[in-house]
């Protein structure tokens, strides 16, 4: 009677809560009802309309003009780059001078942290572990909302299968499973516990779609692709990043199939807004909606405009297409009042749900932001996040990790002493902060972790760029005299980002001749190679005994760094995206279709697919990552040989930490559905689990396979699983199977 009483309770409180929910929605819907009565076309528009402010701009500001002047008329109704309470009360106020006193909404590029500095995305997706990441979205929206921020344009969900693309470094990689559970983390972290709450920020899932598949990696270019690719492949990130309640969406600035997606009515009503039900609004990017126009797919900003509004775009950003043609295209009667109202009663039930009409200035309290802006907790974060982002690459003879009371250390390369760089691209500056104090160097991160009877020299040996071989002989000097050298070297943080495409992702300049120098010496020698992307590093990766991928890491990136190469911290990162030997092989992506003349080995190219001077496989597959121990896979078992559409096979294993120091691995399933009636890839990735163990212990671990794990989308894009044989594979990496079975799903 007791746990039928306390159920009783559960279903009560439960009821009581979706009762209370549902009742505050009607309220904002009616008061947003009242809201629209009252307001003008002109004031309509003021609301779809969005402006950056003076700093930090992100794109070619296409209006200089009084900001304040059109917020106080009512024609402006979002500033982005605005931050800082201080600032973002200034410009609230203004907008309580306007006619009907709605508040505006603050947006900012919060890409990987607020002041705290995080990993760039791509490399906490390297950590492949889900709670982390959630947690860093977490901590970057409360120091973001802290500082009047209610807004980021982030997580950027693309799926990126081209390192040449700069954004790449911006995203979870090349594989939309993984990057499906990351976009659901990051909007959960960003958005906590629902909007309203002075912790949260509403989070921007962008860019809608398929902007990571830009012929050539070249920023903004055209996407050509068929619509199963389209739906298997790019676009389940976007779906999860609704699934978890995603309040904006973002276009992004290519064309798909020769439609530009700001303009493009399939995108964003047909599947967005109808098919997925989406109820937040969808911003465009910077300046797009006028950007249609130098596409070729309107002939001016009103044609461009009355596209843009039809298919979908609720919000113009910097463009000023709406603020100066959408009045003149409703009075022709060219666009409806009734989708002007759509797109308004979209911005306006989000303000309400954050709270503004109750109190404009509740996200603008100087006491608070100088709290959340200070706490050590943040810091100590960013450490274990920077950590378990990185990869380990390469350890020959155990090179590492080094001890800490080695006699001595040459420090060479162009990114020891660097500071700002540390935090990558797309990192906030916020003003009167000295960067070069708060962020961790690699040389402070190493200088703190050795003896006091270590002796650590450095050297440069050249810059980023490094066009010349001046500094080498120093450099080489500088080797000799030391019992281990560590070389730092890579890119500079605006070398990948937004238009930071490459055509060559060699390390820059002679970097590598530098490290060529080095090992010419006979010393140790440990390379780290901070990038925003996978880079091309065939000399050193054959010739280097110790690899150590950092990325971009952050505030903390010379503490967590140090962590790895010491021992402190036993690496656990695994790439999320695959590394190429050269150039010509891109795109390369690990779940790729088979060919009728496959090659079968590395050096077979007569009459199959391969090439005649390099091999097919990558450098470095997708899911590779190496450890200071070492793990083994045993004794497969699934529950049963076959499954129906509504059943599940139940799949155990056991893992053993075979080494002497504990570790994590990151246990990858992957599946390949053998005969389907579209082509399937060869393998897919399904379900993984980041497990810790201590030295010689041994875990049963378990994976669920069911229908969902075993669908895609057919030629008429429908969800199906067809029947069939399938082979599960796991394993440490795409490439490092460990473990195979087969069972088949019947009718």
């Amino acid at each position: 009677m007791r746990h039928f009483r306390s159920f009783s309770i559960l279903i009560f409180v439960a009821l009581a809560i979706s009762t209370s929910a549902l009742g505050q929605s009607r309220k904002i819907e009616q008061r947003v009802d009242s809201l629209l009565k009252q307001m003008t076309l002109e004031e309509k528009i003021g609301q779809l309309t969005q402006y950056a402010g003076d700093n930090q701009a992100t794109g070619p500001v296409n209006f200089k003009g009084d900001h304040l002047a059109l917020i106080k008329s009512g024609k402006i109704g979002s500033m982005l780059s605005i931050m800082g309470t201080k600032y973002t009360r200034q410009y609230q106020e203004a907008a309580m001078q306007s006619r009907l006193k709605i508040p505006l909404l603050f947006g900012l590029d919060v890409i990987h942290g607020y002041k705290t500095t995080f990993p760039i995305p791509l490399a906490e997706a390297a950590s492949w572990d889900i709670g982390l990441i959630e947690r860093s979205a977490r901590i970057a929206a409360i120091e973001a909302s802290a500082s009047g921020i209610h807004w980021t344009f982030a997580p950027m969900v693309d799926i990126g299968r081209d390192p040449r693309w700069g954004r790449v470094m911006e995203g979870a990689g090349e594989d939309p499973y993984l990057a499906s559970r990351i976009a659901f983390a990051r909007v959960r972290g960003f958005q906590g516990t629902g909007l309203g709450n002075l912790d949260s920020v509403m989070a921007c899932a962008k860019h809608f779609t398929a902007y990571g598949a830009a012929v050539g990696g070249r920023d903004y270019n055209s996407v050509d692709m068929s619509l199963p690719q389209l739906w298997d492949i790019y676009l389940p990130p976007f779906k999860a990043a609704v699934d978890a309640g995603a309040a904006t969406f973002m276009n992004s600035f290519n064309d798909l199939n020769g439609v530009p997606a700001t303009g493009n009515h399939y995108l964003q009503r047909e599947i967005l807004k109808d098919r997925w039900n989406f109820q937040g609004f969808i911003v465009s990017d910077w300046g797009s909606i006028g950007e249609m126009v130098p596409h070729g797919y309107a002939a001016d900003r009103k044609d461009a405009a009355l596209k843009a509004i039809l298919a979908g775009n609720d919000m113009d950003m910097e463009s000023s297409a709406y603020r100066f043609a959408l009045a003149e295209l409703v009075n022709e009667k060219k666009v409806p009042m009734a989708v002007v109202d759509e797109a308004v009663r979209r911005i306006l039930r989000k303000k309400f749900e954050l709270g503004l009409f109750d109190d404009p200035f509740r996200y603008s309290d100087p006491e608070r932001e100088g709290r959340e802006l200070n706490n050590p907790e943040h810091r100590d974060f960013a450490r274990e996040i920077a950590r378990k982002s990185i990869v380990l690459l390469k350890n020959d003879k155990q090179t590492l990790p080094l001890s800490k009371n080695v006699r001595s250390i040459a420090f060479i390369g162009p990114n020891v002493k660097a500071e700002r760089d540390n935090h990558g691209f797309w990192s906030v500056h916020l003003p009167n902060l000295d960067y070069d104090k708060f962020i961790v160097s690699q040389w402070e991160g190493v200088r703190s972790k050795v003896s006091g009877e270590t002796k650590m020299v450095y050297a440069q040996g050249c810059d980023v760029d490094c066009r010349t071989t001046d500094g080498f002989a120093e450099a080489v000097e500088a080797a000799k005299l030391s019992d281990v050298v560590v070389l730092s070297v890579g890119e500079r943080a605006n070398m990948s980002g937004e238009a930071k495409s490459r055509s060559n992702i060699h390390l820059p300049g002679k970097q590598e001749e530098l490290i060529k120098a080095v090992v010419a010496t006979g010393k140790p020698v440990v390379v780290l190679i901070n990038a925003g992307r996978p880079l091309v590093f065939d000399w050193t990766a054959d010739n280097v005994p110790a690899i150590v991928y950092t990325w971009w890491l952050g505030t903390e990136a010379g503490n967590a760094i140090a962590d790895v190469l010491f021992g402190d911290y036993n690496p656990s990162g695994k790439l999320p995206m695959t590394f190429p030997r050269s150039e010509g092989q891109i795109p390369i992506y690990y779940n790729h279709f088979n060919t009728g003349r496959p090659a079968r080995d590395e050096d077979a190219n007569n009459y199959v697919s391969a090439y005649i001077d390099l091999k097919n496989s990558p450098k470095f597959p997708f899911g590779f990552g190496l450890s200071y121990t070492d793990f083994k896979y045993a004794d497969l078992k699934l529950d049963r040989s076959q499954i129906r559409p509504d059943g599940k096979i139940g799949v155990t294993f056991e893992l053993t930490n075979t080494g002497k120091v504990a570790g994590e691995e990151v246990v990858q399933l992957y599946l390949h559905d053998r005969v389907g009636s579209l082509v399937r890839p060869v393998k897919e990735l399904k379900d993984f689990q980041k497990v810790k163990l201590g030295p010689g212990e041994t875990k049963r671990l378990s994976f669920t396979i069911d229908k969902e794990k075993l669908s895609f989308f057919n030629g008429d894009l429908q969800w199906v699983a067809e029947p069939g044989e399938f082979e599960i594979m796991i394993g440490s990496s795409s490439a490092d199977i460990r473990l195979r079975d087969k069972f088949e799903l019947v009718k």
